[in-house]
C-alpha cells in the first residue's frame, strides 16, 4: 500500500535511535544503556504511529529530541526526591510517613558501612538474632516480655494470626473491621494468613455475651482492631478490655491486639493526645500487640509485635518470618529512634516525627515570619500572601479525631490559578508539597522542620519570580 507523500515525508524526518543516542551521550553516562536504548525506540516508535494514523505536521525532529531529553533525564536522575512537606499531615502516607532527622539517619548508615553484625554475636564469634539490636529496647519501653519485627503492620498481623491460630476461628467485632488505604482490609488480612473470621455483634454495639457464645473448640483467637483511623459515634457500646482479658483467661484462648498507629510513648502531657500505649494492652494481659513503626514511634517502615515470650517464639518458628523480616538498615534506624525514648515521657527532639506532631502555634508562626522576611514584597502583594491559622491531622490514621493547632501562609492570586501554583511548587529544585483551601493555595507549616527556614523562603522567590 502507497502511502500519501506528507506522510512519507514525515516518517523519513524521523531521527534514528543512534542519532538520538549522539545527541545526548554525554548526559547519559552511567545510565543502564538497554533502558536508555528501549526508551528512545519507544519515543520515535510512538511519533511513527501520529504520522501514520495521520498527523503529518509534527515538528520533527525537534519534537523527537525534546521528548527524548524529558524522558531520559528521567533515567539518569533519582526517582526518591527530598521534599518539602506543605500539606501540614506530620505521618503522610504519600511521603514516606514517619519523618527521620538527617543526623539520625547519617549515624543509623555509619553504624552498617561497609558491614555490620546483623547477625553476628560479637562478643561470642557466633551466629547471633537480628532482632536482639532491638529487642531490649522495644521491652523496655513498652513493658513487654518479648518482641519480633517484621517489615509493616499488615505483615506483624498477619505473622501474628498465623502463628497462633492457623485454620481456626478468629473472633472480631463487626464495629472493628477496619479498612485503611492501599487495600488493607481485617476480613482480607484474616483470611490470607490461613484463619477463619468469625464476627460478632453490630457495628455499633458489642456485648461480651457476643464473644463468649462465639467461643468453641475451633477457636483460634480474640482480635481486637484499634479503629485508629476512624470513630464510631452515638448509641455504641464497645466491651471493656479487662473484660476480654478475663474472658481470654478463662477460655484460655488468645487475646491478639491490632493497633495500628501504636504509641509506645505517654503523650497526654503534649500537644498530641487519645492514643492508647502498647503498655497499657500489655499491662492488662493481652498475649500479643502488633503496631507499626513508621507512624507514631516515629521511626521507619515495619512492624512491631510485643507480648507473651510463648507466642513470640511462635513467631520467630514460622516459616513467614524469613519472608516478612527487615533489614539491616531498618533495624539501624529503628534502634537509633527507640533511643530517642529515654522514658515514655521524656523524648528527645531527635525524633523528628513527635517533635513535629507537638510543636505550638507560637513557633510555627515565628517560623513563618521568617519566611516572609525573606521573600521579595512584590511577591507578597502579587500573591497576597498572608500568615494564617490553621488545624491538620497527624495522618496514616493516627489520632482521627483530633484537630491539632498549626499555622499555613496562604497564597490569593486573581492571575494564577492554585492549581497552576501547586504545580509550580511541585516542580521546584526542591519541591514543596502543598495544598488548595477555600480557592487558595496553601503551604502549611506543621510538617516543615525549623532548619528549613531559609530554604523556605529561596524557593518561594525561585517560583514567584
Amino acid at each position: 500500500m502507497n502511502q500519501p507523500n506528507g506522510m512519507q515525508e514525515a516518517l523519513q524526518k524521523l531521527p534514528s535511535v543512534d542519532e538520538v543516542l549522539q545527541n545526548y551521550r554525554g548526559i547519559l553516562s552511567g545510565a543502564p544503556h538497554k533502558l536508555v536504548v528501549k526508551t528512545v525506540r519507544s519515543i520515535i516508535q510512538t511519533y511513527r504511529n501520529h504520522i501514520l494514523s495521520g498527523n503529518h505536521d509534527i515538528d520533527l525532529p525537534k519534537s523527537v529530541y525534546e521528548t527524548a531529553e524529558v524522558e531520559l533525564k528521567k533515567i539518569y536522575s533519582s526517582n526518591l526526591k527530598s521534599i518539602i512537606n506543605g500539606t501540614g499531615i506530620v505521618l503522610h502516607t504519600g511521603l514516606g510517613r514517619a519523618p527521620i532527622s538527617q543526623s539520625l539517619i547519617q549515624r543509623s548508615v555509619e553504624s552498617i558501612y561497609p558491614y555490620t553484625n546483623l547477625e553476628l554475636d560479637i562478643t561470642s564469634g557466633k551466629r547471633g538474632e537480628r532482632n536482639s539490636h532491638v529487642s531490649k529496647l522495644i521491652n523496655s519501653l513498652t513493658n513487654a516480655e518479648s518482641s519480633i519485627i517484621v517489615n509493616n503492620c499488615a505483615a506483624s498481623v498477619i505473622l501474628m494470626l498465623n502463628s497462633v491460630a492457623e485454620g481456626k476461628d478468629v473472633i472480631i467485632s463487626r464495629g472493628q473491621q477496619v479498612a485503611i488505604g492501599g487495600s488493607y482490609r481485617i476480613p482480607d488480612v484474616i483470611k490470607k494468613s490461613n484463619c477463619k473470621m468469625l464476627e460478632i455483634g453490630t457495628t455499633n454495639k458489642t456485648e461480651i455475651e457476643d464473644y463468649e457464645s462465639a467461643i468453641d473448640d475451633r477457636t483460634g483467637a480474640i482480635l481486637v482492631a484499634h479503629t485508629s483511623n476512624f470513630k464510631v459515634v452515638g448509641f455504641t457500646k464497645e466491651v471493656k478490655l479487662s473484660e476480654l482479658v478475663n474472658l481470654s483467661k478463662r477460655k484460655r484462648i488468645p487475646l491478639l491486639v491490632d493497633l495500628g498507629s501504636g504509641a509506645i510513648a505517654d503523650f497526654s502531657n503534649l500537644e498530641i493526645k487519645g492514643e492508647s500505649t502498647v503498655s497499657y494492652y500489655l499491662k492488662a494481659g493481652v498475649h500479643a500487640v502488633a503496631f507499626s513503626g513508621d507512624k507514631l514511634l516515629g521511626g521507619p517502615q515495619s512492624g512491631i509485635i510485643c507480648g507473651k515470650k510463648s507466642i513470640i517464639k511462635k513467631m520467630h518458628n514460622n516459616a513467614f518470618y524469613r519472608a516478612l523480616r527487615c533489614d539491616k538498615l531498618t533495624f539501624a534506624i529503628l534502634e537509633n529512634v527507640l533511643r530517642t525514648y529515654s522514658s515514655s515521657k521524656d523524648i528527645s527532639t531527635e525524633n523528628l516525627a513527635v517533635y513535629l506532631l507537638n510543636r505550638d502555634r507560637i513557633d510555627l508562626e515565628e517560623m513563618g515570619k521568617s519566611i516572609l522576611a525573606n521573600i521579595k514584597k512584590s511577591h507578597i502583594e502579587k500573591y497576597q500572601i498572608k500568615l494564617v491559622e490553621s488545624t491538620v491531622e497527624a495522618g496514616s490514621g493516627s489520632l482521627p479525631t483530633e484537630k491539632i493547632p498549626s499555622m499555613a501562609i496562604t497564597f490569593s492570586s486573581s492571575s494564577i490559578k492554585p492549581t497552576k501554583l501547586s504545580e509550580l511548587f511541585r516542580m521546584a529544585s526542591v519541591p514543596i508539597l502543598g495544598y488548595i483551601h477555600g480557592n487558595k493555595f496553601r503551604i502549611d507549616l506543621k510538617a516543615i522542620p525549623v532548619e528549613l527556614t531559609q530554604l523556605c523562603s529561596q524557593i518561594f522567590n525561585e517560583v514567584l519570580h
